[in-house]
């Protein structure tokens, strides 16, 4: 379906309410708008709070930050050290 729509004198134009209810827009919602052979595009981008709590099932709990910054530390030094003998192996 085609609308038409005025273009403000700041270049605003306003989103007809079943294109915005199509595409998930909201007055709160962001979109990327990009120009494509001579046309303008406007694509609905997901709202990053909505991912708020989806990787607790992955969470460390019952440690401090520093006891989960020193293991992660020591994870980092772990494979630092696993890269090195592999690329001593590689080189032989």
């Amino acid at each position: 379906m085609n609308y038409l729509v005025s273009i403000t004198s700041q270049g605003q134009i306003s989103i007809p309410a079943p294109i915005r209810k199509k595409l998930g827009l909201n007055k709160k919602g962001k979109a990327y708008v990009s120009e494509e052979n001579g046309k303008v595009l406007v694509e609905p981008v997901e709202d990053i709070m909505k991912l708020a709590g989806s990787l607790s099932k992955y969470a460390i709990k019952g440690k401090s930050i520093a006891e989960i910054t020193k293991m992660e530390k020591m994870v980092w030094e772990r494979a630092a050290v696993e890269r090195y003998k592999k690329a001593l192996k590689d080189t032989k």
